[in-house]
């Protein structure tokens, strides 16, 4: 029966799919089906089949198939078969079989594959006939290409250290076909064929095994396929080097040439040094050590001894040696003789052969003599004697001031009849004291000759007399009497430091005006019958020599009380301001004093004071308070335990009140933190014609041996123009750190555009090299602004220097004397001194105020040391009062008893 050749292609369609059917071969790989019995060598085998694809964007792709021997071919896509129309099917004939050949060719569309897109996969197949049988080729999938575009993970940046491990994760966006994964450094491709220190792995992390200062780069991941190219976001990959020190260089040359000094030696962070933010290296760069010289002597002669008896030839000698002391350490050798020779009684001599009358004249001449001799000892004992019942009752400051200015009792206030207004009996016009001042330790004569001293130097013969003068003679005429004096050179030249009064029994105060110096004389610390003229003193680090070894450190101003010597059955208390942050475990403080000879000695370790000690010492925030029975001259010193250890430095802004010309000063002042140091300034910039210009500041300035620097920012180029020609200005660190060195600053000049301009504004830093700093914003106009000048008025301190008596005090005599009368003695209840100290958070010093005769005495001497002249009586009376006493009447006085 003869088919339509139209109706072949339906026919075999049906056969097809029963076969397939029945087979249920879904395989993608080739599949033969040979007819039975048929050759199978004639079976239709592929030359070309089908391979996978990918659609790019809206283009369709084009799938080819070739088979031989085939009569016919066809192709089948998602298991239907493709219209006869989409193929395009070429014939031809084996070359060398002679065999029939086709091939066949389909278009397969985006929206074809869109359809059956979520469902399965989109896959189309060529299937051939020959004689012998079907044959089906592989299975080609068509898949639409695509690439996100955003990764799943992109590279972060990284810091690491030289030689560590570097991983930099990169999973690429999601992708048809699968994105390839490549590197870039800086842009440059990263082959890890070229570099054995990299490597790429399955996940395509960037791995580099140790890095290298050349692995410093920015690192791109890229993803790329047929469809687009992807980049994440550069990761910055930082190697750095954390510094290392250097070996120590060798210890300097002490820096005393005599005596004791320091030496030091330092090291450098350069082993290597710090790269890319490396860490810089721990520890001080800088050892400083203590060292000893050992200091030249040079040779003094000995006293001459007794001229010899006259000899024959009428000379007599004496002599001398070059042993007090002798030359040693290289000192040099005594100059002149160690032999002197003279004649003796020439005339003697020459005439020995004369007369008996000039014997006798000779004779005469010494008779006399001897007479007059006698007659100048009976005086001197006739004086003596009249002398012998004369107490030394009164120990004056002549030897420094040759007289005194008398310092009036305060009258009692009207609003407080109970006040003690007892007047010193002044009325002797002149007193003359005898002997000496400063005891010798080494022996048992109360009185010695002054002749060396450093403290004290004799005016005239050791008699010193003790007169009133007018108020007009001021401490102006002392300074000029007494400039030639010894000790009087060290004491300064003004009298703005310097203050002194004449006090008795009933004590007082000496105040040395906006500086937190004073020195308050308890009731009955001079005793009765005495009258002292004592001095307090302040000195310029500069004029006075105080050593200074190791790490050891100025923090107090440097004072004196005086005279030293004179005799005190109390305590006295000398306060002075100080710049350290006291604490235990950073510093080991202490107290030094200047000995008569002129040598400084550490009297007080504070922390480890004995109960029974000479000297004491309240230690608070920014002052101490020295309990002492001798006066002299006295200095606080710190020694560094660690670097923790800080001195408050306070910084001032100056610059002048009126500009005349384009340039403009801004001086800044690194100051302790004390009010001593402040006054000098303070009175330095009104003589330079200054202002404040930006409210004062603290800087906590550590023992790390790093500098102090300063710079200045932000200035308008268009107004202003900076002449500074660094970056930064720097004061070293032991200018600072010493605490010898006063009015350090560093001054910024600018320069004005225009003389119109008035207006500043910038901004200044201060800091320590890896430690505190503090930063100015400065916004004003120089020509009107004055808003910062009030903060450093000086203001008096209790009215007058110099206060003697009951005026002194906050706390009324007699009211004192029944406080100390009722707390002294032991209570069983606990109502006495100890727990007034407790309530005055004075416990600490409990063992030293129980070593004194009157312990409560001491506690109300140092509240009033603390609390004058602004002190709250009423909280005093209420702490006493809050002690459960019987006696409530401690703080009532009748007038009968003032």
């Amino acid at each position: 029966m003869a088919v339509r050749p139209g109706l072949w292609p339906a026919l075999l369609g049906i056969v097809l799919a029963a076969w397939l059917r029945g087979s249920g071969a879904q395989q993608s790989a080739t599949v033969a089906n040979p007819v039975p019995g048929a050759n199978p060598d004639l079976l239709p085998h592929f030359l070309v089949e089908p391979e996978d694809v990918y659609i790019v964007k809206n283009k369709p792709v084009l799938l080819v198939c070739k088979a031989v021997p085939a009569t016919q071919i066809f192709f089948k896509c998602n298991g239907e078969w493709v219209r006869q129309v989409d193929h395009v099917i070429e014939r031809s004939t084996d070359g060398s079989s002679g065999l029939p050949t086709m091939e066949v060719r389909i278009n397969v569309s985006r929206q074809q594959v869109e359809k059956v897109f979520g469902l399965e996969e989109y896959w189309c197949q060529c299937v051939a006939w020959s004689s012998s049988g079907t044959t089906k080729s592989q299975k080609a999938y068509i898949r639409i290409a695509y690439l996100r575009k955003n990764f799943e993970q992109e590279p972060l940046a990284k810091e690491v250290s030289l030689e560590q491990g570097i991983v930099l994760p990169c999973r690429p966006p999601e992708g048809i076909p699968p994105a390839e994964v490549e590197w870039l450094r800086n842009e440059d491709l990263v082959d890890p064929s070229l570099d054995p220190n990299v490597y790429i792995t399955r996940e395509h992390s960037l791995v580099v095994r140790q890095a290298r200062l050349a692995d410093t780069a920015n690192y791109t991941c890229v993803a790329k396929n047929i469809v687009a190219r992807r980049r994440s976001t550069s990761a910055a990959v930082i190697v750095y080097v954390n510094g290392g020190w250097s070996t120590w260089t060798e210890w300097s040359v002490c820096s005393a040439s005599c005596g004791r000094g320091w030496q030091k030696r330092s090291r450098s962070c350069t082993n290597p040094a710090p790269l890319n933010g490396g860490a810089f290296c721990e520890g001080q760069n800088v050892q400083k050590t203590a060292c000893a010289t050992l200091c030249p002597v040079d040779g003094s002669w000995s006293p001459w001894s007794k001229w010899s008896a006259c000899g024959l030839d009428c000379t007599h000698w004496r002599s001398r040696e070059c042993s007090d002391p002798a030359p040693r350490n290289g000192g040099e050798e005594c100059q002149g003789a160690d032999l002197d020779t003279r004649n003796c009684t020439t005339d003697l001599c020459v005439h020995s052969a004369s007369g008996p009358e000039d014997v006798a004249l000779y004779v005469g001449l010494i008779a006399v003599a001897v007479c007059l001799v006698l007659l100048l000892l009976v005086l001197i004992l006739v004086y003596c004697r009249k002398k012998e019942g004369l107490d030394s009752d009164v120990a004056d400051s002549s030897i420094l001031t040759s007289g005194f200015q008398p310092v009036s009792i305060k009258p009692s206030k009207a609003d407080n009849p109970h006040l003690l207004t007892i007047q010193p009996d002044l009325s002797t016009t002149t007193t003359t004291y005898q002997g000496s001042l400063c005891p010798r330790q080494d022996g048992p004569s109360p009185k010695f000759q002054l002749t060396n001293g450093h403290l004290l130097s004799p005016l005239g013969g050791g008699r010193h007399t003790l007169h009133h003068s007018s108020p007009t003679s001021e401490a102006e005429e002392f300074v000029s009497r007494l400039s030639t004096q010894n000790y009087f050179r060290s004491l300064p030249r003004g009298t703005s430091n310097m203050t002194y009064g004449t006090f008795n029994f009933l004590g007082g105060r000496l105040m040395i005006p906006n500086t937190g110096i004073s020195l308050l004389i308890p009731p009955d610390a001079i005793p009765r019958g005495k009258i002292y003229e004592i001095y307090l003193t302040l000195h310029k680090p500069e004029d006075v020599r105080l050593p200074l070894a190791g790490c050891q450190t100025l923090l107090s101003p440097i004072v004196s009380c005086g005279p030293p010597g004179v005799l005190l059955t109390r305590p006295v208390i000398l306060a002075m301001d100080h710049c350290g942050e006291p604490s235990p475990d950073s510093w080991s403080l202490r107290l030094k004093k200047q000995s008569c000879e002129g040598s400084w000695e550490d009297v007080l370790h504070l922390g480890e004071e004995a109960p029974s000690h000479l000297y004491y010492c309240q230690l608070e925030a920014s002052a101490c308070y020295v309990f002492t029975e001798q006066l002299g001259r006295f200095a606080l010193v710190g020694e560094a335990l660690s670097v923790a250890a800080a001195k408050r430095l306070k910084l001032l802004l100056f610059a002048p009140v009126a500009c005349t010309s384009l340039e403009y000063n801004i001086r800044v002042y690194c100051l302790h933190d004390t009010h001593d140091a402040l006054k000098e300034v303070v009175q330095l910039e009104k003589q330079l014609g200054g202002q404040l210009i930006q409210e004062p500041r603290v800087l906590h300035f550590k023992d790390s041996y790093h500098n102090l620097r300063l710079s200045i920012h932000d200035v308008p180029s268009s107004l202003w123009q900076s002449k500074l020609l660094v970056s930064y200005q720097e004061i070293p660190f032991y200018h600072i750190w010493n605490g010898t060195q006063q009015y350090l600053h560093c001054t910024f000049t600018l320069e004005r555009v225009s003389p119109s301009t008035s207006d500043l504004a910038c901004k200044l830093w201060v800091w320590q090299v890896e430690g505190d700093g503090q930063s100015f914003n400065i916004n004003f106009n120089i020509t009107k602004d004055t808003r910062f000048a009030e903060l450093l008025a000086l203001e008096s301190e209790g009215g007058v220097p110099a206060l003697v008596g009951p005026s002194a005090f906050k706390i009324p005599f007699l009211i004192r004397q029944k406080i100390i009368s009722s707390l002294d003695p032991p209570c069983n209840r606990g109502a006495d001194w100890r727990t007034l100290a407790q309530k005055l958070h004075l416990d600490s010093h409990l063992s030293f105020f129980a070593s004194k005769p009157s312990p409560t005495a001491m506690i109300l001497n140092l509240w009033e040391a603390r609390h004058f002249p602004n002190g709250n009586l009423s909280q005093l009376a209420a702490a006493v009062a809050g002690l459960g006493q019987p006696d409530a009447g401690l703080f009532t006085v009748s007038e009968a008893e003032c």
